[in-house]
């Protein structure tokens, strides 16, 4: 059976940098899943590569055409961005494993919607200081920091990934990625044994 491999974690946890490595490493043969934003791109991003970018019209059409899969809204300091899977073709179970980033909330719709024999769940953790180092850095390098906006997204994944949240999702194992190299060992170990 097809599976999905459903990288998660909170912010800054190195979730970009583990699934850019699964994706690319031509063994695993994973397809990737491009999810949906509402939110500008940032520096360095492409459209259709970490996200396909659109306007909150193109959102409301796909909702009213039934399409979303799974859809979060985040009240900013910049208005509501809107992060969302679609049912677009990308995602064929019959003849493919996968690949997707999201967040516990999307990743819990993703099982809902497919099934937890279907979802893997490859939730990644790092310290919290070291995580809150890596945000400010990653903020820096920004053309037009958001300081604002990163103190808001830190605090509300404090009470998103709650462990009682996790439980809930039914996540039992945790890739702990203070070391990288050992992190995507283990993960890839876990999708050769899958």
């Amino acid at each position: 059976m097809s599976k999905i491999f459903f990288v998660l974690g909170k912010s800054c946890s190195g979730k970009d940098t583990i699934f850019r490595y699964l994706k690319e490493k031509k063994e695993l043969n994973l397809k990737t899943v491009v999810g949906y934003t509402t939110r500008p791109m940032r520096v360095g991003e492409e459209n259709g590569k970490e996200y396909f970018f659109v306007g909150r019209d193109e959102l409301e059409k796909l909702k009213w055409e039934g399409k979303i899969i799974e859809c979060r809204d985040y009240d900013t300091v910049y208005g509501i961005w809107s992060y969302f899977t679609v049912d677009d073709g990308q995602i064929n179970l019959g003849k493919d494993n996968y690949l997707y980033i999201g967040t516990l909330q999307s990743y819990m719709e993703m099982t809902k919607y497919y099934g937890d024999d279907v979802v893997v769940p490859l939730y990644i953790e790092v310290e919290t200081g070291e995580r809150l180092s890596r945000a400010v850095k990653r903020e820096r390098e920004q053309s037009n920091p958001k300081y604002t906006e990163l103190c808001r997204r830190f605090i509300a994944d404090e009470e998103d990934f709650k462990e009682e949240n996790i439980r809930k999702a039914g996540i039992n194992k945790r890739y702990i990625n203070s070391d990288l190299d050992k992190c995507i060992g283990e993960i890839v170990e876990t999708i050769r044994k899958i």
